[in-house]
This record gives structure tokens, C-alpha cells and sequence, in this order.
């Protein structure tokens, strides 16, 4: 491990300096929270991760606080302070608030194991900080500052971890991951958040109970792979998940990807490329971290182990991996208990990443184009980023050509949708006006005959309301012939 020596990046005294600022920010809140406690003759202290981020000088409004007061003492004395107060962690010794702003968790001391069977943690409530602190997951998690008095509690020296960027568990690995399996996906997450090494002995230890993983709820998984995904660096974690065999049990696409070598042959594998996809995808966001679009470009060549062919003239083709990729995401993402919504947004991306290769020098056509605005709907502006993305040649010549013609499309698209507010692709006559006009009621009929001006909308652009009763007369004519 490197020390943590004053010409490290990260000394103890700047990890220190920082903390005492962040702690003086929260002081008004968490002392006075403290002070009650105590006059209750209990304690109270800050803990774990905002401890951690504290000392990182990037502690939120969310607080983390441990006591030795049992659930029903800790809401006693925290309805009459706070603005507001939830219990629904209760069963698992922590009560919620909200005051000045502050998010705020208070969870008594406590101890937690699985059974070989369970997917929920059996809760036991300790008597002291220290049997509290080494059942946390990580040594950078497991330090305390016990207020008011602001003494620093670090009995399984996190400080120089942290200052040194590594994750070790307060006990062993085995028992850590014992205690509950889900800690070996929140060491690719946090390595992924931080930016922090794992200990070796922490990685071998995932390897050999990579398997355990499967008796903790798909939800949990599901939220554990969100973070680290929305993370900075979520290559490191992903990259870890894969290494540790984890993937393999939680997300087998991913690892079956380092086989394949892509049809371009300008990446090592379909893994490593698919890992850079999502880093360029990363790149072009704009409001902040998108979870559709980071699925997307995770996601967007699972297809290609299932539809590998070995053509004649020695390439390899990949005919219609789009079509099964989609497939295959929804079957992941619905076994991880994501929303029917955010399936179907991450498998529609998956579908259409392909599209625009059909789009050469320009050779589509308006219809073209607007059909691609129809189909991509809501996600065109995602789609416009994993199609970009998904250029990961070395070509400068190539990556430039396959830039301007996407540059092309883009003002295509622009320009149409000023002239025909593309953004809501319909018929040029509505449902009510097509019942006046053929002189029938609600039915079927009415829905081939909207579909057939919306064919006619996106082939043509839009039409005088004359032209599009003209066009509706007609077709009704044929369908009576």
C-alpha cells in the first residue's frame, strides 16, 4: 500500500483539512442533533460514507449517524426536531428525517448476516460503535467522528486507505462477503465512484464467492449496477465485475462480448469496444449522468456472439445483431426488475444503434428521414449520441467521414423538422375529421385509413388539408372497388 505521506496526492493533512471544513459546514445541524441525543443519555455519531466523503471534501446534504438508541428512542426524540420524519427502514434500525435541507439516516448500532439461504439480512442490534463499524463493508466506510465532541473513530485504520485509494475490508473479505454477498458489487461500484484500487485480497476473495451473489435480490443488484454505471469511472467497476466472474451471474452478456472480435477488426474485442462506446457515449452527455443512454452503449452489440457468421472471404458478419440484441436486453433488463419503461427505451436504442449505416454519403431520402425521426420518437436525441458513440475505428479518414455524414443527417433533420414539425409525425387529417369525411363511425376502417395518410405524411412531407381529403376520397374509393 503507498503511505500517506505529506508528498503523496493525497496526504493525511489535506484528507484532515478537508474534513474539518466539510464537518464545520453540517456542524449547526448535526451538533444540535447530537446535543439532543445526549440529553436523552444517548450517543450519536456521523458515519460511514458521509464520513468517507467528508474527508474526500465532497460530503452532500445526505448524513449518515449511528446511535446506540434503539429505533422507537430515536423517533421519540427526532419527531419533535425535524421537519419531517419516516420510518420506513425501521425494520432495519433506521429511522429517516429531513431538516434545514439535510437528508439525514440514523440507524442504531447493529450487526447483519445472511443465512446460506435468504435474500434478507437478519438485523441484530449492537452496544458499541466498534461492534457497529466492523460489520460495515469497507475500511473507508468504517469510520466514525462522535459528536458533539468531534472525536474521530477509526479502529480499522481507514484514514490511510483512503488517503492511499485503496478498498480492504474491516475483517476478512470471506466474512465481509459472508455477511452479505451484494459488498462484492458495491467494490466494483465504489471503485468505480472513487476511483480507488481494490485490494487483492478483497478481488480473490470475489472470485472464489462470485457465486454467493445469486441469493441477494435482483433489485438490489439492479440498484447496486445503477450507481456504478452513473459513476465516474464506471469502465474500472465494470471491468472488475467482469474480472471477479460477478458479470457471469449478474450480467452474462458482458463477459460473453471479450470472445468475439468485431467485424471491423479494429478493437481487441467486442467487450473492449463496447466498454469504449459507453465512455464516448459518457462524452456527449449534457444534463448529467443518463442511465438509457449508459445501458445503450453497454448494451448495444449483445446480439453479436448469437448471430457471428464466418463469411467466404474470410470476415465476419454480424447480420441482424441489432434485431436480437434488443431482444436479449429486454430478457436482461427484465430479470433485473427494471421498469417496463426503461426497457423498452433501452431496447428500442439497441434496436436502431444500426440504422444510420443505411445513410452512406446522404443517399436517403425526406422520406428516409423521416421515418428515422418517427421510429427513434422521444429517444432521437440519445439515438443521435449512441450512433456517434459507436465510431470507435482508429481511421482518422473513416471516424471523420462517418462525423460529417452524421453531421448531415443531423442538419437534415433540422431543417425538416422547422419545416414540418417532425417532433409529432401524424396524418394531415385526425381521426374525427376522417369519420366526417368517409361518412362512418368508429372501427377498424378508420385506423387503416389514418395509418394510410400517416404512410402518405412520411413519404411525401405534409399536405394541404385539400390534397389530404383528396388522397383519404380516393383511397376510399379503392377499398370499395
Amino acid at each position: 500500500m503507498p503511505n500517506a505521506n505529506e508528498d503523496s496526492p493525497t496526504s493525511l493533512s489535506q484528507v484532515q483539512h478537508r474534513a474539518v471544513a466539510e464537518l464545520l459546514r453540517v456542524a449547526p445541524v448535526a451538533d444540535d442533533l447530537a446535543r439532543r441525543f445526549q440529553e436523552a443519555g444517548f450517543r450519536l455519531a456521523l458515519v460511514g460514507g458521509s464520513v468517507r466523503d467528508a474527508l474526500l471534501g465532497r460530503l452532500g446534504n445526505d448524513l449518515d449517524f449511528t446511535t446506540d438508541a434503539r429505533p422507537e428512542a430515536v423517533l421519540k426524540i427526532m419527531r419533535p426536531w425535524a421537519d419531517s420524519v419516516w420510518d420506513v427502514g425501521i425494520a432495519f434500525g433506521t429511522v429517516g428525517a429531513q431538516k434545514d435541507g439535510y437528508q439525514i439516516e440514523v440507524t442504531t448500532y447493529r450487526s447483519e448476516a445472511y443465512d446460506r439461504t435468504s435474500r434478507k439480512p437478519e438485523v441484530s442490534y449492537g452496544d458499541s460503535i466498534e461492534q457497529d463499524l466492523v460489520r460495515r463493508d469497507f475500511t473507508v466506510n468504517a469510520m466514525a467522528v462522535a459528536l458533539p465532541e468531534k472525536e474521530f473513530i477509526d479502529p480499522h485504520q481507514g484514514l490511510e486507505d483512503l488517503a492511499a485509494r485503496v478498498l480492504r475490508t474491516p475483517g476478512t473479505p470471506e466474512e465481509s462477503f459472508s455477511d452479505d454477498p451484494l459488498r462484492m458489487m458495491r467494490a466494483a461500484r465504489f471503485a468505480a465512484q472513487l476511483d480507488f484500487e481494490v485490494a487483492s485480497e478483497v478481488v480473490a476473495a470475489m472470485k472464489d464467492m462470485a457465486d454467493r451473489i445469486e441469493i441477494v435480490s435482483a433489485e438490489r443488484v439492479r440498484d447496486e449496477l445503477n450507481k456504478l454505471l452513473l459513476s465516474t469511472h464506471p469502465r474500472t467497476g465494470l471491468a472488475l465485475l467482469v474480472e471477479s466472474g460477478l458479470a457471469a451471474h449478474v450480467l452474462p452478456e458482458l463477459p460473453a462480448l471479450r470472445l468475439e472480435s468485431d467485424e471491423h477488426h479494429r478493437h481487441k474485442d467486442v467487450y473492449e469496444h463496447s466498454l469504449t462506446v459507453l465512455e464516448q457515449a459518457i462524452d456527449l452527455e449534457e444534463d448529467g449522468p443518463d442511465l438509457v443512454l449508459r445501458l445503450a452503449a453497454l448494451l448495444h452489440d449483445i446480439g453479436k456472439p448469437r448471430t457471428r457468421r464466418f463469411e467466404s472471404d474470410g470476415r465476419v458478419s454480424f447480420h441482424h445483431h441489432e434485431v436480437v440484441g434488443a431482444k436479449m436486453t429486454k430478457k436482461r433488463m427484465t430479470a433485473l426488475k427494471y421498469s417496463n419503461e426503461l426497457v423498452k427505451e433501452v431496447s428500442r436504442l439497441v434496436e436502431l444503434h444500426l440504422r444510420f449505416h443505411g445513410y452512406g454519403t446522404g443517399e436517403w431520402t425526406d422520406s428516409a428521414v423521416r421515418r428515422y425521426v418517427r421510429d427513434a420518437g422521444p429517444l432521437l436525441s440519445r439515438l443521435h449520441k449512441l450512433t456517434r458513440s459507436d465510431c470507435t475505428t482508429r481511421n482518422k479518414r473513416k471516424a471523420g467521414a462517418l462525423s460529417r455524414a452524421y453531421d448531415g443527417l443531423e442538419t437534415r433533420i433540422a431543417q425538416l423538422q422547422e419545416q414540418e414539425e417532425l417532433d409529432a409525425i401524424r396524418p394531415d387529417l385526425d381521426g374525427n375529421q376522417i369519420q366526417e369525411i368517409l361518412g362512418v363511425g368508429p372501427g377498424p376502417v378508420i385506423g387503416r385509413a389514418y395509418a394510410h395518410l400517416l404512410e402518405l405524411r412520411l413519404e411525401n412531407g405534409p399536405m394541404e388539408h385539400e390534397q389530404a381529403v383528396a388522397a383519404l376520397t380516393s383511397w376510399w374509393a379503392e377499398q370499395n372497388q
